[in-house]
């Protein structure tokens, strides 16, 4: 944990919770981003992709700005991109399969204490923590 930033890491889960019960409370939407996401790509309705393109290029720009302004040395991971790719292509099966993602049900469902984001935020985790062990412990790292 060299790079733990205990500020940086409760500034941002404040501006997440924030933006999270605004979205809520203004357009009657969970902040889960891959539903978000998938709306704006998928989405035929003109009214409901202004605010799901704002949201993500939000999310964009504050990982930007982070990266500029707080802390500019940050190296981020260098993986190679078919790793990368893969990566995301699973992420997006596995929030289909889930029906939401690690960001809807752990920051909205959690927060309206949904037994069923309970469960969805123990399952991401438990893998998340085995997928780590395979990778460096058993795989020795990709």
């Amino acid at each position: 944990m060299e790079n733990f930033t205990p500020v940086t890491g409760l500034i941002g889960g404040i501006i997440i919770g924030l933006a999270a019960t605004l979205l809520l409370w203004f357009n009657g939407r969970i902040a889960g981003i891959s539903g978000i996401f998938n709306g704006l790509v998928t989405n035929k309705k003109n009214h409901d992709t202004f605010w799901r393109l704002l949201f993500i290029l939000g999310m964009v720009a504050g990982g930007l700005a982070h990266q500029h302004f707080i802390e500019p040395s940050y190296q981020p991971l260098n993986a190679p991109l078919w790793l990368l790719v893969i990566g995301g292509l699973l992420v997006g099966f596995g929030t289909s399969m889930g029906s939401g993602c690690a960001s809807g049900h752990g920051v909205c469902g959690l927060g309206r204490l949904s037994v069923r984001s309970l469960t969805a935020v123990l399952i991401f985790l438990s893998m998340g923590i085995l997928t780590t062990f395979v990778v460096r412990h058993v795989l020795g790292g990709l």
